[in-house]
This record gives C-alpha cells, structure tokens and sequence, in this order.
C-alpha cells in the first residue's frame, strides 16, 4: 500500500507590494502556514512587481468566509478584492520532493546541504546537515540567508554564549551557532512537530548537547525565562509578530547582547524598528537579501 500524506489545500491572491501586508493578514486567520514571493523583477524596480500570497491550511478553507475577510481588507484600503485561488494540493511526499530541489547554500562561511547531498563541503567552511521536513527552514530562503550572513559576521567580533533562537523551525539557526560558538543554545517553535525535526537536526550535526529545543508560543514557556539574559536572539518570523514581541525580547535580552531580527519585507523595516526603538533598542546593522531585510539590533 503507497503510504497516506495529509491533504493540503492552498489558497492564492497576486497582490500590489502596497496591499501585501493587509491581505496577509486576512491569510493568517484562516492558514496555518503563510508565505509570499514576488513575481520576477528583471528590468522591474521593486515597487512596480506584484506579489504572490499563498496561504496553506489542512482543512478546506470555506471560500465565502475567506472572501468576506478579503473584502472587508479590500474596502479599507479602496481597492477591488483580487480572485481568490483555492485548490487542494496533490497527497505527495512533499518531503522528498523539496529534498530534490534543495541545492546546497552558502552564506558567508556557513554552508548548509540536505542528508540527500553526497559532495563535499568547500574547505574552511562550517557545514550543516539541515532537512526541514514538517518544519519551516532549509536555509533556501532569503531570511534564514540574512540571519546566517549576521551571524557569520557576529562571529568574528566576540563568543555569545548564551543564544536562543525564537520561532527556529528547522533549528537551522541555532544549530550554526552551537557550532560556531560552542554555545548553550536554546530552540523553541510553537508547532510541536517543528520542534521534533530541530532535535533531530541538531543530533546529525554532533551539537545536541549544546541545543535544547522546546515547544512555546513567543517567550511564554518558561524554559525561556530561565534562560534569559540572552547574548544573542534569533527571531527570523514575520513582521506582526516581531512588533509584538518587541517588549519580551527587550525583557531577555543581556545588557550588552544583540538581537537578529528577520522575517520582514525591506517596507516593513520602519515599523518593526519602530516598535523596537520604543524599548530602547538600536539599528546596529542591516543585511537586504531579495527584498527581504534582516536587521541586527541592540541597546
């Protein structure tokens, strides 16, 4: 018998860069997963690109509830409500399929391949064995990029021993620095299954030791608190949720420690800044990667 894999259905809108955010949003409440991308830029300046808004969920979205919310979004900001796509995806092992399209990825000296990948690493690079599978993040994506570029320059400055990385996913953050530092590490992700594949990650690369992951919405586990002051805090989630935690990571962070802030479109920088800058915290770097901003800050 072929094995079974859960439905997915997916929902879609092509948007304006104006109207992403908002519509975003509307996906959050009714998605369990969210994520976006722009059309291709060639000859196009950011601005002027659309951008593709999908949205995944394991039930079956109810169109008309969706569309209510698409269209209450789409009075406040005076513009028509783009179509709504809602399919469901193919019952594959998109496991093994995002494993065949998973190339290596090199970010500064970090150099991040799937179990499936059989070369060998470039010499004085750090190598990590990262596969995803139920969790968000194989070091593809233009954020986890980001971060891993900041942390390769933080590591040349000074040790940070106490880190956490908050929303890890596949822990692939984490995981650079325990081995980057020999640091105590601590993982959390609010999807239990999340938490289980960072575990995994970080026994196949010899750091378990050094990493503890936990289950926890935002800062609320107490794990976390135990933990704290934190040298340096990974917080590679999304915009919204960055604003929101704004107060908690003030609250974790060490006197002299930094935080390494990604998830956000370059437009979005202000605002999470904003939010930031209300509890004392400072710009210290910024690292754009295909529209998508990470942001080093501290007190």
């Amino acid at each position: 018998m072929p094995p079974a894999f859960p439905e997915i259905w997916r929902l879609r809108l092509t948007v304006t860069p104006e109207t992403l955010a908002p519509f975003e949003a509307v996906f959050d409440l009714y998605a369990e997963a969210v994520t976006m991308f722009m059309e291709d830029r060639t000859g196009m300046s950011d601005g002027d690109c659309l951008w593709f808004l999908e949205g995944f969920s394991r039930t079956p979205p109810d169109r008309a509830t969706v569309i209510a919310g698409l269209s209450v979004v789409a009075a406040a900001n005076g513009v028509e409500v783009p179509p709504l796509e809602i399919e469901r995806v193919p019952g594959i092992d998109w496991v093994l399929a995002n494993l065949r399209d998973f190339p290596p990825i090199a970010a500064g000296r970090f150099f991040v391949h799937g179990s499936h990948w059989r070369g060998k690493p470039p010499q004085g690079s750090i190598a990590i064995e990262i596969d995803a599978g139920t969790a968000f993040g194989s070091g593809e994506h233009a954020t986890t990029r980001g971060c891993l570029l900041a942390l390769d320059m933080l590591s040349r400055r000074r040790r940070r021993l106490r880190v956490l990385d908050l929303g890890a996913g596949s822990g692939i953050l984490g995981i650079a620095a325990a081995k980057v530092w020999a640091s105590r590490v601590l993982c959390t992700d609010i999807d239990p299954p999340a938490v289980r594949v960072m575990a995994a990650n970080a026994a196949n690369n010899q750091v378990r030791s050094r990493v503890r992951a936990c289950v926890s919405d935002g800062y609320r586990n107490p794990l976390v608190g135990r933990g704290a002051p934190y040298d340096l805090v990974f917080s590679n989630i999304l915009a919204r949720p960055l604003c929101r935690f704004a107060p908690d990571l003030a609250a974790h962070l060490a006197p002299n420690g930094l935080a390494v802030l990604s998830g956000l479109l370059e437009r979005q920088e202000r605002r999470v800044m904003a939010c930031h800058e209300a509890q004392g915290l400072r710009l210290k770097q910024r690292i754009l990667v295909d529209g998508w901003a990470t942001l080093v800050i501290g007190r």
